[in-house]
């Protein structure tokens, strides 16, 4: 029951959405309404990462993880948001939720910050909801720190205040 990690595919898109999907309801659910986190619908994140590789697929990437063939997470790693070139940006990690607490995550971590260094990144960020204190606990256990930048996004109608989290590579 060995843990593979690989490159992504285009046919691995549209079920990385529905994971993802399950993952967000999974992770949010006690802190965001259910109405926030019914939209978008598994197929919809599919298709969602299907037109965000179409556009990204040059300078980011996708790592799966699998076990006995079965799809349970992915990261997807890219350059930073604010324009720094020696900074990589974490811009998921995401896990089926039978995963969570079994090493998938970590291997997807530290897999990333070996992406990053491969593309010549000193240094990686990410945003992380500032309600999500697992995924917090989890970066920081990571040797991830908070910046003191924070953002607002939405999830549906609901505000989701995050917090950008930075370490080196």
């Amino acid at each position: 029951m060995t843990v593979i990690l690989r490159h992504a595919t285009v046919d691995d898109l549209r079920p990385v959405g529905a994971l993802h999907q399950r993952s967000r309801v999974a992770a949010y659910f006690s802190f965001l309404p259910a109405e926030a986190l019914a939209d978008p619908t598994p197929e919809a994140m599919g298709w969602y990462w299907v037109e965000r590789w179409t556009w990204e697929r040059d300078d980011h990437l996708m790592t799966v993880a699998e076990r006995d063939g079965q799809l349970i997470g992915f990261s997807y790693v890219g350059p930073d948001d604010a324009g720094d070139p020696a900074t990589g940006l974490l811009n998921a990690i995401h896990l089926d939720p039978g995963e969570r607490g079994r090493g998938t995550g970590r291997a997807l971590m530290r897999d990333a910050l070996a992406t990053m260094r491969g593309r010549g990144w000193a240094r990686g960020v990410l945003w992380v909801l500032e309600h999500n204190v697992a995924a917090r606990r989890f970066y920081e256990r990571g040797g991830w720190l908070p910046t003191g930048e924070r953002r607002e996004e939405r999830i549906g109608a609901t505000r989701a205040p995050q917090l950008r989290y930075a370490r080196d590579v």
